[in-house]
């Protein structure tokens, strides 16, 4: 498995070799498609049919779920991982199809629902992280962000307690997001300390934690780039600036 998964390449390298893109598609084909769906799982909600890179394939993104890949008879139907093949190895397609979902969700959110580490000078890039207080690897990423800031990174963080909703994670997390000052609240949150903050009802902590879970959010932290790109765990500062050809 493991010889398996270090040939899975990059999506943004597939992608720009490839010239891979996920367009709608004809209309007749969409509505037989999603009909078919429809009568087998009325109780599913469906996004709209887009093409693979795989002829006679599309790809059909369930709320809260899985994309599914679809025959254009919608009589055949798969859940899984679909591997495109280039010369330097297998990408995920799931995860390229994951690509502009990701992307317009996340840039739909308020900066003021992010608790935003701004770069110094010029901003050259930005990443979206979703973070648990609680969690180790998402503390010693917290000690990276100055340096990212330095490199002209700007941090965006949300909410992902892992324990869920109502967990004493949450609780805490949203204390951050209900503070006066949410970087300072934060930082010390990752620090083990306290903060003076109390909860309030009206944090975006639930919604943000359902989002990461469409999102394809497992575990934190999860640093999602401006394309959309997933890199899950932890990064290094000087190893991000380099996957963002900074």
């Amino acid at each position: 498995m493991r010889q398996f998964c270090s040939l899975v390449v990059s999506v943004w390298v597939f992608a720009l070799g490839m010239g891979v893109s996920a367009e709608p598609v004809d209309s007749a084909v969409s509505n037989v498609i999603l009909g078919k769906l429809q009568v087998a799982r009325p109780d599913l909600a469906y996004g709209e049919v887009q093409e693979t890179p795989m002829e006679g394939l599309y790809q059909v993104k369930v709320q809260n779920g899985p994309v599914l890949y679809v025959s254009a008879t919608g009589d055949f139907m798969l859940a899984g991982t679909l591997y495109g093949v280039s010369s330097t190895g297998f990408v995920d397609l799931q995860e390229l199809a994951m690509l502009p979902v990701r992307k317009s969700k996340l840039d739909a959110i308020a900066a003021s629902d992010e608790i935003i580490f701004p770069a110094k000078g010029e901003r050259k890039a930005y990443i979206y992280v979703f973070t648990d207080v609680d969690c180790g690897y998402c503390r010693k990423l917290h000690k990276e962000v100055p340096a990212m800031n330095e490199m002209g990174i700007e941090v965006r963080y949300l909410a992902y307690p892992r324990a869920g909703i109502g967990s004493p994670s949450y609780t805490k997390i949203a204390e951050a997001w209900c503070a006066k000052d949410p970087q300072t609240a934060l930082t010390r949150l990752k620090n083990g300390q306290s903060v003076d903050a109390k909860y309030c009802e009206d944090n975006p902590v639930a919604e943000q934690f359902n989002l990461g879970g469409e999102l394809g959010v497992r575990g934190t932290p999860a640093i999602v780039l401006a394309d959309g790109t997933m890199l899950p765990g932890y990064v290094e500062a000087s190893k991000l600036a380099q996957i963002l050809g900074l």
